[in-house]
């Protein structure tokens, strides 16, 4: 069931995704050459418990899963696309890190990832982060009402396409609200006019995520969790949460 949100969802929304925002900002002030993935997410973990919210991540078990997450953020590095787990590698020059974060904070729920380059960045990875975020740019500027679920996979697809990179299939964004996941699915290709109508209140979470290599297809790591790209080739994951609203689309996952 889609539920859409009033004034004062809305508004709790935004205090959750701040929190996200500020987890991850301190995630990434903390990454430097030399420093553990464990070290990401105990920065992160530190920003939810002085706010006193709760991690969705953490202990969260879909049915593909054969353990439950065990930390707070996602840290994917380099090959890995998305739903990495936080570990004791410890980052190199140039290594591009994606990290995922939620936060529930009164019962509302926030969700947002970032990607950069610790260290020097290669070129390519710098192309590659800036077609993620044109691609989410996109896909936020299509979430207006009137629009379509397809509108903004349209939009995110032909970004990735223009820009020669594949995406992972079966995984895009999602609605978002009381819990991280909620209906409906945003697919990051799609047909513009078609799927769940825009409606002012509707919170999406939209996310692109982008390889390098142009394939689509990807592996699961031993870890049960982790994607990878089948080829070595690196990936970003650039996401926000975003309200329809009838002011136009507005990111909820904001300092």
């Amino acid at each position: 069931m889609v539920e859409i949100k009033d004034k004062a969802a809305l508004d709790a929304m935004r205090e959750a995704g701040r929190v996200v925002a500020n987890a991850l900002a301190a995630a990434r002030d903390a990454a430097a050459v030399g420093v553990s993935l464990q070290e990401l997410d105990e920065a992160a973990r530190d920003v939810l418990g002085k706010a006193g919210a709760r991690s969705p991540f953490l202990g969260y078990r879909p049915s593909f899963a054969p353990v439950p997450f065990p930390a707070v953020l996602c840290t994917s590095v380099n090959d890995a696309i998305v739903h990495g787990i936080p570990n004791g590698y410890r980052l190199h020059d140039g290594d591009l890190v994606s990290i995922d974060c939620g936060a529930e904070l009164d019962g509302w729920t926030g969700d947002a990832a970032v990607s950069f380059v610790v260290g020097t960045p290669r070129p390519e990875d710098q192309q590659l982060i800036a077609a993620t975020q044109a691609a989410l740019d996109a896909g936020i500027a299509a979430a207006v009402e009137g629009n379509r679920i397809g509108d903004i996979s349209h939009a995110i697809g032909a970004v990735a396409q223009a820009a020669r990179c594949g995406m992972p299939a079966d995984f895009g964004g999602h609605g978002i609200g009381r819990r991280m996941h909620e209906d409906p699915h945003v697919s990051n290709r799609g047909r513009p006019g078609r799927g769940y109508p825009l409606r002012p209140g509707l919170t999406l979470a939209i996310e692109p995520m982008l390889i390098a290599g142009g394939r689509d297809d990807y592996r699961v790591s031993a870890d049960g969790w982790t994607l990878r790209t089948v080829d070595g080739s690196r990936a970003a994951h650039i996401e926000h949460t975003v309200a329809i609203t009838t002011e136009g689309p507005q990111i909820l996952t904001l300092p």
